[in-house]
């Protein structure tokens, strides 16, 4: 599957979250990745990334694509702004 991930955590957690999302996809820019991973990796690296965050402050937002027309939105802690609005 297809991924965009992207993070906001609290700045002593962004040099590990950084780390960690390197290991598993590519980085983009400042807290933004994207990649090809499998479903098992992707559960592995949303685990590593709930124990070292925040959940009431920190947020991790996933968007997973199986194929080119639909796109899963999946969130982990805060939600900073929803997008449900777009047109």
């Amino acid at each position: 599957m297809y991924v965009i991930l992207v993070y906001d955590v609290g700045e002593k957690r962004v040099g590990k979250m950084l780390k960690l999302c390197r290991r598993y996809l590519n980085w983009i820019q400042n807290s933004v990745f994207e990649g090809e991973i499998s479903e098992v990796k992707l559960k592995e690296l949303t685990i590593l990334a709930k124990r070292m965050m925040n959940l009431e402050k920190d947020s991790l937002i996933i968007f997973s694509s199986r194929t080119e027309k639909f796109l899963d939105k999946q969130i982990i802690g805060k939600e900073r702004s929803s997008v449900n609005n777009f047109l």
